[in-house]
């Protein structure tokens, strides 16, 4: 299917999803609305509306790094950066009720993996923007942990009802702060000639682990050292 029949079908379920979720009924009212031959796209969307969720979110992803690559982020803290890359996320959808119904497909067990997969896909497009470099174990801590800081404040996000979404920008600054404590007590581990010593074996063990080198949702490997 072409991109352009894809992004068809999203719009015009876009506006079903609030109403009905991310369900059978949505995407036969999306391909009544657009016209397109249920065959056809059947043969490229086999899932469905499930599919055009995946599709739905990472066009959010898309979106939220026009917004970094645009943003002047090169006074700000890496901390401040990483919120700032959080908020652009939240800040190009226009429908929570969307992500809502997102949430409640993401829930059930035929589709967990696919949600998992995409809160990953979001921590890794905001740690590559940001300019990470990491090639070892560190790579997949910073996205599990990202996709920990961004999966939780999506859920406080989805029940504020503050002016501006205040309470959720203040409920991030503090994931992001007990991010930054967790990582100043590993450095202090690192840096006490005692902890270092009793956890060099699990420090040499996870040395070998190396990021993936092409496609980014596969796991990683081991690998000797040379």
């Amino acid at each position: 299917m072409s991109d352009t029949m894809q992004d068809t079908l999203l719009d015009a379920i876009l506006m079903h999803v609030p109403f009905d979720g991310w369900t059978e009924t949505s995407f036969r009212a999306a391909l009544d609305d657009t016209g397109i031959d249920p065959v056809v796209a059947r043969s490229f969307l086999p899932r469905g509306a499930a599919d055009l969720a995946v599709a739905y979110h990472r066009r959010g992803d898309a979106l939220m790094l026009e917004r970094i690559a645009n943003g002047e982020l090169s006074e700000m803290r890496f901390r401040d950066k990483v919120a700032y890359a959080v908020r652009a996320r939240l800040d190009v959808i226009e429908d929570k009720e969307v992500v809502r119904r997102g949430a409640t497909l993401s829930s059930l067990p035929m589709h967990a993996a696919d949600g998992a997969k995409l809160i990953w896909g979001t921590a890794d497009a905001i740690w590559t923007a940001l300019g990470d470099t990491s090639e070892d174990v560190n790579w997949y801590t910073k996205r599990a942990t990202l996709s920990g800081v961004y999966s939780s404040t999506v859920l406080y996000w989805l029940g504020d009802d503050s002016p501006d979404h205040q309470a959720t920008w203040a409920f991030l600054d503090r994931r992001i702060e007990d991010v930054m404590r967790f990582e100043k007590a590993k450095a202090q581990v690192r840096g006490n000639p005692l902890l270092s010593k009793l956890l060099a074996g699990p420090t040499a063990l996870f040395s070998h682990v190396r990021a993936p080198q092409a496609a980014r949702d596969v796991p990683g490997t081991t690998q000797p050292r040379t």
